[in-house]
């Protein structure tokens, strides 16, 4: 089944800003593995709707020439992510609201973005948003990356996921998973190509695209 959205639970460690997604633990290296032929050596990373912030955590620890920049809307994941922040490396950088849905980001240059389990959890503008965000930040060839429960016409569609889909929009109908197809012709419209995609454990996927000029 793909990773679930939290609920988050508080965290053991004593500060109670931190919280704790168990997908996190879970899937963090798998991500990093990809990361790891994806991400340029040096430069800025963003990324949008970083949660908890034990992701952002985690890879500026395993990239430590790469700025981490991490981001969110809410208020709540914002403290989870300085709160975690402060067991980081000076590469950590504090946390950003962004509204991913919104043109201002308060940024203006990134040299890669990343995208972890946010577009079935926020409405289709989101991700609108995000690819037309990502146009107008990354230089050309910089790589915009997404994480996440994709659906694909050539790949078969886990039952779990198909239950995990109908929850979603049970939860909210702006929700639910979304098909490659569907990013590839948005980010198409934006001037980014699809270069790769990695089938991940969990029924998950990871999806590459490049900045074009």
């Amino acid at each position: 089944m793909a990773d679930p959205i939290p609920p988050y639970e508080m965290s053991d460690l004593g500060d109670a800003d931190k919280r704790e997604a168990p997908a996190a633990a879970r899937n963090v290296g798998f991500i990093g593995d990809v990361l790891e032929d994806w991400l340029p050596e040096k430069g800025l990373v963003l990324e949008l709707s970083s949660g908890t912030g034990e992701h952002a955590l985690a890879f500026s620890r395993r990239f430590p020439a790469l700025d981490w920049q991490p981001s969110d809307v809410d208020p709540a994941a914002l403290r989870s992510i300085a709160a975690w922040r402060a067991e980081g490396p000076e590469n950590l950088l504090p946390p950003i609201e962004i509204d991913a849905s919104k043109r201002d980001w308060g940024i203006d240059h990134a040299d890669a973005i990343l995208s972890v389990n946010m577009a079935h959890i926020s409405p289709w503008s989101a991700t609108e948003g995000l690819v037309g965000g990502a146009a107008r930040l990354l230089p050309k060839g910089a790589p915009l990356i997404f994480y996440g429960p994709w659906l694909a016409a050539d790949v078969e569609t886990a039952p779990s996921n198909l239950a995990f889909d109908q929850s979603l929009k049970a939860r909210d109908p702006r929700w639910g998973l979304r098909t490659v197809e569907s990013l590839a012709e948005l980010a198409e419209k934006h001037g980014l190509s699809f270069a790769e995609r990695r089938l991940m454990p969990s029924n998950n996927m990871m999806l590459l695209f490049r900045a074009g000029e």
